[in-house]
């Protein structure tokens, strides 16, 4: 049984970035930028007034200066300004050629067309070309995920349509006689798929465009239909169920008859051990989750998470979803597998849900985060900082 560290590092060793398609600037929110975004031009492309008032050249203060002519947004003054003249400027108008200072409009005594300037440095009240950025400067990096604060950059530099990586198509489909979908009517000897619908909802949240299908029955030749079914339209099959080796367990077996190697069989992970990772003849990874909802989302975000970051910017960024917090009850010394326990995060502060059965929903809906736990690791009293991992950023 390989650790969490190994079962994720022979994962992403078979996983690659994919391409980049070109998407509308309005539409990338939230998308990851698929190439480095550089300045065309110097930002603010002029030197630019940061007050409205009056520019001027600053070796003609302090004295009377005559005003002849007006900048304004939009609309600069188009010629050379001379010794002893002045323009009028409104904020973030170009300074006239040859003056370098703005005499703010409320410091400005004005008689007619004469304007009293006091003696003013030069710089004053300026904003210096390039001073926002420089025309082949870096803006935004390769591989981040794009907020507002990007599609300010990306616009300011004037890209219309922006290079995005396409997103994974994930396709997830449940295994099982016991599951019915919700809105069907069970019998009493089934329950209601809900593994596949939370993990579809953590994929979507790092990026995935989800495909998700109905139960599949416990029959080889089913469970071989849906896998074939779902490489044809996705990046990566999802498999949640039938990852253990009991008489009624299919998918291995089926895998590997459509000729699967296997790179991961099982992890020392708790909960989650059956989780397991194949790649299939042509390069489509398979991830196998165990079948009870909260197995299979800590596992997806333990393996999941990093394949989809992956193909999404060529790197995983698993920190930024990581912080430490201080418990607020005793942890008993962990067992000898890796653990991950469902807990509530306030504040910096986070509290253990005590029980930790793999099938309860009503745990996972309280549960904002997951305390790790190394192999064998001792006592962790209260007030002990422990590290936590987020669910999504």
């Amino acid at each position: 049984m390989i650790s969490v560290d190994e079962a994720r590092v022979r994962m992403l060793a078979r996983v690659e970035r994919l391409g980049a398609e070109q998407v509308d600037l309005e539409l990338v929110g939230g998308r990851t930028l698929g190439a480095p975004v550089r300045a065309a031009r110097d930002q603010p492309p002029f030197d630019a007034a940061i007050m409205d008032g009056y520019a001027f050249r600053s070796a003609d203060t302090p004295g009377d200066l005559r005003i002849v002519g007006e900048s304004a947004a939009g609309h600069r003054f188009d010629r050379i300004l001379e010794a002893g003249e002045a323009v009028r400027i409104s904020t973030g108008a170009p300074l006239p050629a040859a003056a370098d200072a703005v005499l703010a409009q409320e410091d400005a005594r004005v008689a007619g067309a004469t304007l009293t300037a006091p003696a003013t440095k030069a710089g004053a009240f300026v904003r210096p070309r390039g001073g926002d950025f420089r025309n082949g400067d870096l803006l935004v990096e390769d591989g981040r995920v794009i907020d507002a604060g990007a599609v300010a950059a990306i616009a300011g530099v004037g890209l219309r349509h922006v290079p995005v990586t396409r997103n994974p198509v994930i396709a997830i489909i449940a295994n099982g006689d016991e599951l019915v979908s919700p809105g069907d009517l069970p019998r009493e000897d089934q329950v209601y798929d809900s593994a596949t619908y939370a993990v579809a909802a953590l994929a979507r949240a790092w990026g995935g465009e989800v495909r998700r299908r109905a139960p599949v029955r416990d029959t080889q030749d089913g469970v071989t239909d849906a896998v074939v079914s779902g490489l044809s339209e996705c990046d990566v099959l999802v498999i949640v169920g039938g990852a253990s080796v009991g008489p009624h367990d299919h998918v291995r077996p089926a895998l590997r008859a459509l000729g699967a190697e296997m790179i991961v069989e099982g992890v020392n992970v708790r909960p989650g051990r059956p989780t397991w990772f194949a790649q299939m003849p042509g390069g489509r990874s398979v991830l196998g989750l165990p079948g009870n909802p909260a197995s299979a989302l800590v596992c997806a975000r333990l393996f999941l998470a990093p394949v989809l970051e992956t193909m999404l910017s060529g790197s995983q960024q698993l920190s930024s979803r990581t912080f430490e917090a201080t418990l607020s009850t005793a942890l008993a010394p962990n067992g000898a597998r890796e653990s991950y326990i469902r807990a509530i995060a306030r504040k910096r502060e986070v509290t253990p849900i005590p029980d930790e059965d793999s099938s309860l929903m009503s745990v996972l809906a309280q549960s904002n985060c997951l305390i790790q736990r190394t192999p064998h690791a001792s006592k962790a009293a209260a007030s002990e900082q422990v590290l936590c991992v987020l669910w999504t950023t």
